[in-house]
């Protein structure tokens, strides 16, 4: 309890409740602030006011993805550095050397690890987005928050680990005399792509393995199969030009290319495919949203 005065200079007593009220009320006839949270009435809708009064929520929960992947581990980040050149050091073996998979010009070892790295990156995001609601499902029940924070943390954490593997990227570039140009601006744009791809298809999965529990038993099939689908281990010249468009429907086949482009400034992606990779994007984060807001009213009770 303490008291406030109003603008004419009158005594208010605070309740417990939060309410005001002339000194002297008694307490049964105040009534309490009530705060309700009720769905939204439209068929699409986010509280954008809402997602940035709960950001230092999203700061802590990308902050303790970082911490939970790294402790108690021998060498740390170092893993962020050590699964994509692993696997360059695989497919340069075997894709370059074995079966001559043409490279536009550059050196296997770089021609990989550029697709390699964003590749990595989203695998790594989507994956977690996947889990985040069902493993959260004790702070879920609990209390609220806008649960799409969950897989938001998921696409922001990898970042860290991008960001340690993209110097190993520029020193590779450096040592084979492809230095980077103007066009590294582009980076973050593609960065951007990919981190959107992430969400919107980690929305999706989120939402179903938060209702089917076998859905984390596919994914690792998924993350394979468009692997293969994207130009990582070849490049997409090898696909003819009037399907281009068609297998640019592929967000990641955009990213890929054009990743590879603006590090190396080498064999630009085609445009259509681009157009494509973007267009898919925009409509694969629209219908995560859109169906990830359908289940969010529900998921407390089926989590």
């Amino acid at each position: 309890m303490g008291t406030k005065t109003n603008p004419v200079g009158e005594t208010l007593a605070v309740t417990a409740g939060g309410a005001l009220a002339p000194v002297g009320t008694p307490a049964a006839s105040v009534a309490p602030v009530v705060k309700r949270i009720v769905p939204a009435g439209r068929w699409f809708a986010w509280n954008l006011k809402e997602l940035v009064d709960y950001r230092e929520l999203l700061y802590f929960l990308v902050w303790r993805e970082i911490k939970v992947r790294y402790k108690q581990t021998i060498i740390g980040a170092g893993w962020a550095v050590l699964q994509p050149l692993a696997t360059m050091v695989v497919f340069s073996l075997f894709f370059g050397r074995l079966a001559k998979i043409p490279s536009g010009g550059l050196p296997y070892p770089l021609f990989f690890y550029a697709a390699l790295l964003p590749w990595t990156y989203f695998a790594g995001a989507l994956t977690g987005a996947t889990g985040s609601v069902v493993e959260n499902q004790r702070v879920i029940t609990k209390v609220y928050f806008p649960r799409v924070l969950l897989p938001l943390s998921a696409v922001f954490s990898g970042l860290v680990d991008f960001g340690i593997a993209f110097v190993l990227l520029i020193g590779m570039g450096f040592y084979y005399r492809v230095t980077p140009g103007p066009w590294l601006a582009f980076v973050p744009l593609f960065l951007l792509l990919a981190m959107l791809t992430a969400l919107g298809a980690g929305l999706w999965l989120a939402a179903l393995n938060a209702l089917y529990r076998d859905v984390r038993y596919v994914v690792p099939f998924l993350v394979q199969f468009w692997l293969f689908a994207s130009p990582v281990a070849y490049p997409s010249s090898l696909v003819p030009p009037r399907w281009r468009g068609l297998y640019g429907l592929n967000p990641m086949a955009g990213v890929i290319d054009g990743f590879r482009w603006a590090v190396t400034g080498q064999n630009p992606p085609s445009v259509p495919m681009l157009a494509a990779s973007a267009g898919a994007v925009v409509v694969m984060v629209v219908a995560g949203l859109w169906y990830f807001r359908r289940m969010e009213a529900t998921v407390a009770d089926v989590v």
